[in-house]
């Protein structure tokens, strides 16, 4: 029971930031921010928020910094969104699943192709 309603709140956690982030941030250091996880405690008392970031200027350190920096106004921008008795403390965190993906992704088409070109299309 306590385990879904903690995948519950984090749920709710993530689609409120991902909105905050998009309507409420203007720091010219974050990148395009997308949220793809949030774990939140048992007790809520605190919450690790993953993100991706996409675009080719993004820097990972100045997107950390700048949320880093944001936590604490987007801690009560969703004291307000959330009925909560307790916000959790947010603590960011770079999910690199996307970009491990893509990577894995590169490395089969580059594969394929190899083999294609020794075989020369035969089966």
């Amino acid at each position: 029971m306590n385990n879904e309603r903690t995948r519950r709140v984090g749920e709710q956690v993530k689609r409120a930031l991902g909105e905050l982030i998009q309507r409420e941030l203007r720091d010219p250091r974050l990148g395009w921010v997308t949220i793809t996880a949030v774990k939140v405690t048992p007790d809520f008392s605190h919450a690790n928020v993953y993100f991706t970031l996409f675009g080719e200027d993004s820097s990972v350190e100045n997107t950390l910094k700048a949320l880093e920096h944001s936590a604490g106004f987007l801690r009560s921008k969703l004291s307000k969104s959330l009925k909560l008795r307790t916000v959790p403390l947010l603590h960011f965190k770079h999910d690199e699943s996307v970009e491990r993906g893509s990577h894995m992704e590169s490395l089969i088409d580059q594969v394929v192709a190899e083999d294609v070109s020794r075989h020369g299309g035969e089966e």
